[in-house]
């Protein structure tokens, strides 16, 4: 199935949910091996740290970098497939660092991830979480970290998000 047939799938099903209320969209989130697109979010996180990084005083804008993103993709797909992961590390023992050296990034990274129980999360569940973490908001204020990649997935009851900040070399 091409991504046009998914969309127009998604355009024309809608799931009914607890309350009566509809949902629609949820089966490209649910079904297996189909991701949800959730650029919006993923851009709006960026958005948001980078507005945290000049509050801070930083004024270098943050670049969206694919080899952050893919670290940021691996480890979102693992921790979602890994209920007993809820951090850094990855079900094969990863780190952030041995994930973006893998995706072919050089230089210093660090990563904030949000998980939530739930089918959605939103910028203002991350955020209000991230910001009253004192070692996520040192990374998030963090002047150095020039570089961003964000991704976002979601189960029928969990859903995560990282971010992978980095520091060329």
């Amino acid at each position: 199935m091409t991504d046009k047939h998914v969309r127009r799938l998604v355009q024309t099903v809608s799931i009914p949910l607890v309350g009566g209320l509809v949902a629609p969209g949820v089966i490209a989130s649910a079904a297996p091996g189909v991701p949800g697109n959730n650029d919006r979010l993923n851009n709006g996180i960026v958005v948001n740290v980078d507005t945290i990084k000049a509050q801070h005083g930083c004024t270098t804008k943050l670049k969206k970098n694919p080899q952050l993103e893919a670290a940021a993709q691996r480890h979102t797909v693992d921790v979602l497939n890994n209920r007993s992961l809820d951090a850094d590390n990855g079900s094969d023992g990863s780190t952030v660092q041995d994930r973006a050296r893998d995706a072919g990034y050089r230089g210093t990274v660090a990563e904030t991830v949000a998980i939530n129980n739930s089918l959605a999360i939103n910028d203002l569940d991350v955020m209000g979480n991230w910001y009253y973490r004192p070692d996520y908001m040192a990374i998030m204020s963090n002047c150095a970290n020039t570089q961003i990649g964000v991704w976002s997935e979601n189960s029928v009851d969990r859903s995560v998000l990282v971010a992978v900040y980095g520091q060329p070399s």
